[in-house]
């Protein structure tokens, strides 16, 4: 076999790659609040849970059971998910519940494995995921108040509820299936809207689909403000803290809107995210394993966020302000690696929930095998803008000013902004975003040639040279939006006017790139010969394409395995695997 990986530098400088069997007689099965014992009840019995957080939309189908079952094993009896809501609808309407994408299966395989499930549907998850897991299709009213009763909003959430919320019913508990628990919104609190009419729109859809019995919940972090906004009469109110934290104090505020019932912690932190540019997050294991101890000895339930953490594939990384976005990985330090690894810390945690459950007995599944292919060396092919015809087919959005993504239809990816150099600029002229407009990144050149970098919150002026009437490019990147927040309704592109010697620039030729369609039928075609096009004295490179090609040796068992690849001396990337037989 032969694995070809197709590799996009994106950067002036390149860069670093069902069924339902199994679901009992729902006859007497139950799932409920004791208020007088402070306790869960299961089919009647005091129950708690020690749950652990994974996202199925970060890993992929193909590990999902080797993952669960390394979860089950470590002691876990339920795991807690998100439903990212613009995982599944990408555009309005068009819904995607296959493959990857397929949660029904998901957590039927969880059934199968004896898990049960906490649900997370949003619609806002929060989850370092693309504007919190709302579809960038709803910026298309510019206006819009996100999580609110803003009546457009509303509308797109009855209707994704409509469609989501009918294949959840049967995977409830009492209907035979895993789902214990279903949180409506998330982290609401946090939220300036604190719109008590909206937290009821969503209770009321979810009883309407899920049905009266089901047993919903919220979650906010350990400060009675947030409590204030985010709780609301008939969801139980759980929160959320991490290792360090003065547990007794926390679970009191939890206490103060829920005097009575289960304690809760719904997102006890077992590490932390990660932010591009910045040193890998890390949480000491012992601390981690001290603060699972004293949550477990008061006798509440709780869920390790993140259990595994996974990977951010493709654009769905998220971003927090003021602007830092989160990278690919998503491995959060947790007890299993991004890779789903076996970690010091998956064992911590499996010893101490062992003092109070019984772990189940049998071997735990190893972490999966890695295989060394080599190094590999990269070909370049085009430089983005030789590859316009391919990249942007039917041609340039014309306009006097620029235009956002959303106002080109393009959320993801990237977007290449030209216009001319309305006067000479033979010395050092700024090119400036005044209104800090660069949302996020863009990569500069006059007439092929590189200039430098624009970069949301960090830099919002260039110097630049060249003649009257020369090409001004500026490849745009989309980094990720803002996930957490007032500052969800994150737009992207240029989304305010930039000026070159303080005067406004105009007559914007717009080109959306399909950088999917481009290197996944076109890539082959394209040859690497020299582009011969012109090269600056500076640190930057045009942003292009690279191809390399390795081989998956025959005749050893087990092939192919999982790798990791290493760009060393290369800065920013994109990379694209396609494998052929």
């Amino acid at each position: 076999m032969l694995g070809v990986v197709r590799i996009l530098s994106l950067l002036l400088v390149p860069l670093l790659l069902g069924s339902a069997r199994g679901l009992h007689n729902a006859s007497q099965r139950t799932f409920e609040i004791d208020y007088g014992h402070n306790c869960f009840l299961k089919d009647g019995q005091p129950f708690r849970y020690i749950s652990g957080s994974i996202h199925y939309f970060r890993v992929p189908r193909f590990y999902w059971k080797d993952r669960l079952l390394k979860m089950k094993m470590a002691g876990l009896n339920a795991i807690q998910t998100y439903v990212a809501w613009n995982f599944h609808e990408p555009q309005p309407g068009q819904y995607e519940f296959t493959g990857d994408h397929d949660v029904e299966h998901f957590i039927q395989l969880a059934h199968e494995l004896g898990l049960l499930v906490i649900l997370r549907p949003g619609p806002y998850i929060c989850a370092e995921w693309d504007m919190g897991g709302l579809p960038a299709w709803l910026l298309e009213k510019e206006s819009i108040v996100l999580r609110s009763c803003d009546p457009d909003y509303l509308a797109a959430v009855d209707k994704w509820l409509g469609v989501l919320l009918p294949k959840m019913r049967p995977l409830l508990y009492q209907n035979g299936g895993p789902i214990i628990t279903v949180q409506v919104e998330n982290e609401y609190g946090s939220y300036y809207t604190c719109d008590y009419n909206y937290l009821r729109f969503l209770q009321k859809h979810f009883q309407y689909h899920l049905g009266e019995d089901v047993l919903l919940f919220t979650t906010d972090g350990v400060h009675e403000r947030l409590l204030q906004c985010g709780a609301l009469q008939g969801l139980y109110a759980t929160v959320d803290f991490g290792a360090g934290v003065n547990i007794t104090a926390a679970f009191l505020i939890q206490r103060k809107s829920e005097p009575k019932g289960p304690l809760v912690n719904s997102e006890f932190y077992t590490g932390w995210l990660d932010h591009w540019g910045q040193p890998h997050s890390t949480v000491k294991t012992e601390v981690v394993a001290s603060s699972l101890h004293d949550i477990l000895s008061r006798g509440a339930s709780v869920n390790m966020y993140m259990f595994i953490g996974g990977t951010n594939f493709a654009y769905w990384n998220g971003a927090n302000t003021p602007y830092q976005a989160q990278p690919t990985s998503y491995d959060y330090d947790a007890p299993l690696s991004e890779a789903g690894d076996l970690s010091e810390k998956y064992f911590a945690v499996r010893d101490v929930i062992q003092q109070f459950e019984k772990v189940p007995e049998g071997p735990i599944p190893p972490s999966t095998p890695k295989f060394a292919y080599g190094r590999v060396g990269l070909k370049k092919l085009k430089t983005v803008e030789e590859a316009l015809n391919l990249l942007c087919p039917s041609g340039p959005v014309k306009s006097v000013y620029p235009l956002t993504f959303i106002q080109v239809k393009q959320y993801f990816g990237f977007v290449l902004y030209r216009t001319t150099l309305p006067q000479d600029c033979s010395d050092p002229t700024p090119l400036s975003s005044p209104f800090n407009g660069v949302h996020d990144r863009a990569y500069v050149s006059v007439d092929g040639v590189p200039h430098g970098v624009l970069e949301r919150d960090i830099v919002i002026t260039l110097n630049i040279t060249g003649k009257a009437g020369a090409t001004l490019d500026l490849l745009v990147e989309n980094m990720g939006r803002v996930n957490y927040g007032s500052f969800i309704n994150d737009f992207k592109g240029l989304i305010s006017n930039l000026t070159l010697a303080s005067k406004i620039l105009t007559d914007w030729e717009i080109f959306p790139l399909d950088m999917e369609d481009a290197v996944c039928n076109h890539l082959g075609t394209w040859d690497g010969h020299d582009s011969g096009c012109a090269h600056s004295a500076s640190d930057y490179t045009l942003p292009a394409f690279y191809v390399a090609n390795f081989s998956i040796p025959s005749g050893i068992p087990d092939l192919p395995q999982d790798t990791f690849i290493q760009f060393s001396g290369w800065t920013k990337k994109q990379v694209t695997d396609h494998l052929e037989t």
